[in-house]
Parts: C-alpha cells; sequence; structure tokens
C-alpha cells in the first residue's frame, strides 16, 4: 500500500518524533528558548560525526546546498521562536503549521514538472481545518482579539520550511549524513543569538537530559529521518501526511499535563486522517 512505503515510514517518524517538542519545550520553557535550539540542534548533528570522521564526503556539500540548510533550521526557528515572543503562542502555532498546506500549493511552482490536481488542494485544506481543530479546540478558545505582528514571523517560518523542504529537490543530490552539518552550523547560530539576546542561565543536570532528549529527537533523527523522506516520496503526499504533527502533539500534550481527550480531538483525527488518504490516493 503507498501509505506504508518507505518515504511514508520515514516521513511518519519524523512527525512522530516532531509530536514530542511541545511536550518536552514545556518541561523547558524556563531555557531560553535560542540556548535550548541551539544546544539541541549541536547534538543533533552528533550521529553523524563518526560518518565525517570515517569519510570527509559525509559533509561534503556545496555552499549552496549548506546555505539552504542553515536557511531551513536556523532560519525556521529564528522567526517561530519571535512569533512565539509576539503573538499569542496557540495562534502563533497555527500559523506556523501552514508549512504542510504550503508544501503542497507550492510544489507546482518550485518543482518543475509537479502538477496540483484538486484533490490535493481540498486534502490540504481539509488537513489544515483538522488541525485548527485539534490545536485551537485544546486551548478553548477561537481566536484571539485584534492582530499581532508576530503573526507575521509565524507566517514567515511556515514558509521557510515548506520552501526548505521543497528546494532540497532542486540541489545537487546530497547523502542525508549532511543534515548534521546543516544542525551544527545552525546550532552554532542559534548559540550566538543567545550570547547576544539571553541572558545567561544555569541549567540543572534535569534539563540537559531533556535537552539531550529534545536533540537526539525532534531537533535531530527527526531531521535526517524527513530528509529520506523528501528524498524518496512524494511531497505533495508528505506534505498532507504532516498534518498528523499537530493532532499527535496536542493530544500527547493533553496526556502529559492530565488534561481529557474531548470530542474535538476526535473530530481533529478523522478530518486529519480523511486528508492524508485523500493525499496519498491522488494521482
Amino acid at each position: 500500500m503507498r501509505l506504508f512505503s518507505a518515504s511514508t515510514l520515514h516521513a511518519l517518524a519524523a512527525i512522530a518524533l516532531w509530536a514530542s517538542l511541545a511536550s518536552l519545550g514545556t518541561a523547558l520553557a524556563h531555557v531560553p528558548p535560542f540556548l535550548l535550539t541551539g544546544a539541541a540542534l549541536i547534538i543533533g548533528s552528533l550521529p553523524s560525526w563518526p560518518l565525517v570522521l570515517r569519510d570527509r564526503r559525509a559533509w561534503a556539500v556545496p555552499p549552496r546546498t549548506l546555505a539552504l540548510g542553515v536557511y531551513g533550521l536556523f532560519g525556521f526557528h529564528f522567526l517561530l521562536f519571535i512569533a512565539l515572543r509576539h503573538a499569542p503562542p496557540v495562534e502563533a502555532n497555527l500559523v506556523n503549521y501552514l508549512w504542510p498546506l504550503g508544501m503542497v500549493v507550492l510544489a507546482p511552482v518550485l518543482l518543475p514538472g509537479t502538477s496540483l490536481r484538486p484533490l490535493h488542494v481540498v486534502a490540504a485544506l481539509l488537513g489544515f481545518a483538522g488541525a485548527a481543530v485539534a490545536i485551537l479546540g485544546a486551548r478553548g478558545t477561537a481566536g484571539t482579539n485584534g492582530f499581532a505582528w508576530g503573526f507575521v514571523p509565524a507566517l514567515g517560518s511556515a514558509f521557510i520550511w515548506a520552501s526548505y523542504s521543497l528546494w532540497t529537490k532542486r540541489v545537487p543530490a546530497f547523502p542525508t549524513s549532511a543534515i548534521g552539518a546543516f544542525g551544527l552550523v545552525s546550532g552554532l547560530l542559534a548559540l550566538a543569538c543567545h550570547v547576544l539576546l539571553e541572558p545567561a542561565v544555569s541549567l540543572s543536570a534535569r534539563d540537559w537530559s531533556l535537552v539531550a532528549l529534545c536533540g537526539l529527537g525532534p531537533l535531530g533523527a527527526a531531521f535526517f529521518f524527513w530528509d529520506r523522506a523528501l528524498k524518496t516520496g512524494d511531497a505533495r503526499q508528505i506534505g498532507i501526511l504532516s498534518y498528523l504533527t499537530p493532532l499527535l502533539s496536542t493530544t500527547l500534550l493533553l496526556l502529559v499535563t492530565g488534561r481529557p481527550l474531548t470530542s474535538g480531538i476526535a473530530l481533529a483525527a478523522a478530518m486529519i486522517v480523511s486528508a492524508a488518504v485523500m493525499g496519498a490516493r491522488a494521482r
């Protein structure tokens, strides 16, 4: 079945890891965001270090490709954290989750030879509606009063991740191990932002263990799985499948915080799963 191809399994692995990011972020809410991002990205790059020590070609990518990797990993997190500081976090996060829809609708624009069928559009909109139900339903409000300028960088972060995911198909082929180089450079830039923009803090042993877990999972292994999925799969279908991320993330947060699962979450699940099946069947 198409849903269980190798690319789909890689995408689902990345989605499952990203679903844990909100819960880990909640546990590490007292850690400055750039410090958290920088440390986690550097830790996430560690698994690929032995590969580059054995063969330098593991990280050998053209400057254009490295710039694209930093654009994706660093640019996405930079704008997202700016958004979370200057707009209501739940709504900013919802705007950020426009990136799966962006992958679907931008595919014909950024990937020559890719067409967009009506079923892709319907599935993308249905998936985003499911994401809205999941996230806003967990908060218990329909939105905010007035406009916060932080929604602009949230929209920018969505565009960056969608375009990065698609543009990786436009640059010369590079090994998945090179994601480690992207993470290392992006992590160093994030730590530089921490030094310049954030106060110095002291982290406990528990904090570092959670940072390490964050780095090895949603800010580490997830990027490697995501790259493998994009290299072998259909970006339009992967984009629609990605709507599972806010659903799983919100559900996990409810379980961790002890809040009950609601009918809204069940509705969101039905909408998102339906969207994923529709996208997978689009030809």
